[in-house]
């Protein structure tokens, strides 16, 4: 984005920015009528990632639940957003042998039967080794704690795509 924030209209931000949490444009719609709006990228995702910490629960709930499995079905169906797409693959899941995808899958399935919502990492500088390493191990974390956690990554995913426009 080369045209300084404090230009954008509403409409005009929420348009540019309301995906960088993945289909939740309110955080952005949010960051947007908090006054005026920081040209620095780390400050607008202080501000964005503050809404999303102080969010009533179901909120956040409906955030972790906006994104897709790790090398689920969305992504085999091509179904990703752009971002996450570029995420995924970034990571080299697209890569992925069918044992990978078949442990990616029944990895997926144990974490939202125990958690009730989609295992989320911020993927980028990770490949699908680390990811599913990650996931066995946060497979063991207190439902509060992998929910802390899931929040967290999601705040991160956001910066990195922040920085990416």
């Amino acid at each position: 984005m080369t045209q300084p924030l404090a230009t954008l209209d509403r409409q005009a931000f929420v348009r540019a920015f309301g995906d960088i949490y993945e289909h939740s444009p309110w955080i952005a719609e949010q960051a947007f009528d908090q006054g005026p709006l920081p040209d620095d990228v780390e400050q607008l995702h202080q501000r964005m990632s503050a809404i999303v910490l102080s969010a009533p629960r179901g909120l956040q709930l409906a955030l972790i639940n906006a994104h897709p499995d790790l090398a689920g079905k969305a992504a085999v169906q091509g179904e990703l957003t752009d971002a996450s797409k570029r995420e995924q693959s970034g990571a080299g899941i697209h890569q992925c042998s069918a044992e990978e995808f078949q442990r990616f899958t029944t990895l997926n399935e144990a974490y939202k039967a125990r958690f009730g919502f989609p295992f989320i990492m911020a993927v980028k500088g990770s490949d699908r080794y680390q990811i599913l390493a990650a996931f066995e191990q946060r497979l063991a974390h207190s439902a509060e704690a992998e929910f802390t956690c899931a929040v967290a990554e999601i705040n991160k995913i956001a910066l990195f795509r922040l920085r990416a426009l």
